[in-house]
């Protein structure tokens, strides 16, 4: 009996593993046996394996599915309602009276599912996501088949499922309790939703919480110089020195966005090993700045790439991502050396992970990680001739390239089809109710 043997075979591709060598097979392939890589290596070196499905990549790229840090899922049905405005504008006249009207379970199960599906068909596999009656969310996103690290939303107001502020840590825990060890493709987390909206005593019990729970803690921080402002009128310290000062920073603390950092704030950061969610094009519409990102990454701080909800960016392309982050601090630096592709790609696969304590499982291709894989089809006008695959998917690839799709060993995306949800209900469903919202938001308007 041959000992050599896969559930399925990607092969005759150029294999990206992203791991720590920057391994590139060429004519490579990868194996896989149940939900896990059991082998990559050249097409030829299967030969002799017994193999009970194949997929031709057809000389496309076969790499990591991507990771998205920074999301809200269900905001995709917010997208383009209110653009162009400030933040603070954005969120307290637009956003947040929206969401008390229209942010029900049946609305964010559904919007969920529509963040699913564009999100899969982009090549992202996994996502990490904060928002309210993550119950819901988390139910759509595990029959997707994505992967996910999904926070319940903690703030001191009054918030979708949780009329009574009081309430809101309560919330959290029995939401951790609930999803942890359930299924190996989500993950729970606790989400504060900023400094300013949530009290030291809010922000100091949830993080306790999320470490004695052993879970991701994540936090919106120092998106706008406003929020700093405020923060050193209210405590006289910045946001991110609140923060160290009430014990929040450790390794177990995503920092989501962390625009308005200065040289000694990396320090902390870097001290502390709490990673970062950049999420260039969000702050790029809402005009609140860019990062430092060069900076953090030179700190030895890990960073990873998010896009941040529909609702301020306006999509959940993950490639789009990666392009503007390298362009947008090559022009404003100067220096078109900066943010080089492969530091961009890693940001969006194995850092990524890093970043939401997931590396050990997924970012990278690597016997016994999880088999999050997609090929890209390098057969198109835009993507030929390829001299350096890693340029092309940071530079030249889009969303819409990715043909298929593999999570925990499950094909979910097969010659561009998405087969674990029902685009066309989906998309029928969220457009009727988009009706609904245009109607109420024009109403309120007038």
């Amino acid at each position: 009996m041959n000992a050599k043997s896969a559930d399925l075979l990607i092969s005759n591709g150029t294999v990206l593993t992203c791991n720590n060598n920057d391994a590139l097979i060429q004519n490579g392939a990868v194996a896989i046996k149940n939900d896990l890589i059991s082998a990559t290596g050249t097409t030829e070196s299967f030969s002799d394996w017994t193999i009970a499905q194949k997929i031709d990549a057809e000389g496309g790229i076969i790499m990591p599915g991507l990771v998205n840090t920074h999301t809200h899922l269900p905001m995709s049905l917010f997208r383009g309602l209110a653009d162009d405005l400030p933040l603070m504008t954005w969120l307290n006249d637009h956003i947040f009276p929206a969401e008390a009207k229209h942010i029900t379970p049946e609305n964010v199960s559904l919007c969920t599912m529509l963040s699913c599906a564009e999100m899969i068909l982009s090549g992202t596999t996994t996502c990490c996501d904060g928002y309210f009656f993550e119950d819901y969310v988390a139910e759509a996103v595990y029959k997707s088949g994505m992967r996910a690290v999904l926070g319940q939303g903690v703030i001191d107001f009054p918030a979708p499922g949780v009329p009574d502020p009081s309430k809101n840590i309560k919330t959290a825990i029995l939401f951790v309790e609930k999803w942890q060890g359930r299924y190996s493709t989500i993950s729970p987390s606790i989400f504060c939703h900023s400094p300013y909206t949530c009290s030291e005593k809010t922000l100091k019990a949830a993080k306790e919480e999320a470490d004695n729970h052993d879970v991701l803690f994540q936090i919106h921080l120092a998106e706008t110089n406003g929020e700093s402002d405020q923060m050193r009128s209210k405590y006289n310290v910045t946001p991110l020195q609140f923060l160290d000062r009430i014990g929040l920073l450790n390794n177990n603390t995503l920092l989501a966005h962390s625009v308005w950092i200065d040289n000694e704030e990396i320090a902390i950061i870097a001290d502390h090993q709490s990673h970062i969610s950049h999420n260039p094009e969000s702050n790029m519409k809402l005009a609140s700045g860019i990062a430092p990102v060069p900076n953090f990454i030179k700190a030895g701080i890990t960073v990873g790439l998010g896009t941040d909800g529909c609702a301020s960016n306006n999509n959940l392309d993950l490639f789009q991502e990666m392009d503007t982050a390298a362009k947008l601090h090559k022009v404003n630096l100067l220096d078109p050396t900066v943010m080089d592709a492969f530091t961009v790609l890693k940001m969006a696969t194995l850092e990524g992970a890093k970043a939401i304590r997931l590396d050990d499982r997924i970012g990278s291709l690597e016997p016994g990680k999880q088999a999050d894989i997609i090929i890209i089809d390098t057969n198109k006008p835009h993507l030929v001739p390829m001299y350096n695959p890693v340029s092309h998917l940071v530079y030249a690839v889009r969303g819409s390239d990715v043909r298929d799709v593999i999570v925990a060993g499950n094909i979910l995306v097969r010659n561009y089809e998405l087969l674990s949800i029902n685009v066309t209900d989906i998309l029928n469903r969220v457009s009727m109710l988009g009706k609904t919202v245009k109607f109420y938001y024009q109403k309120s308007a007038s």
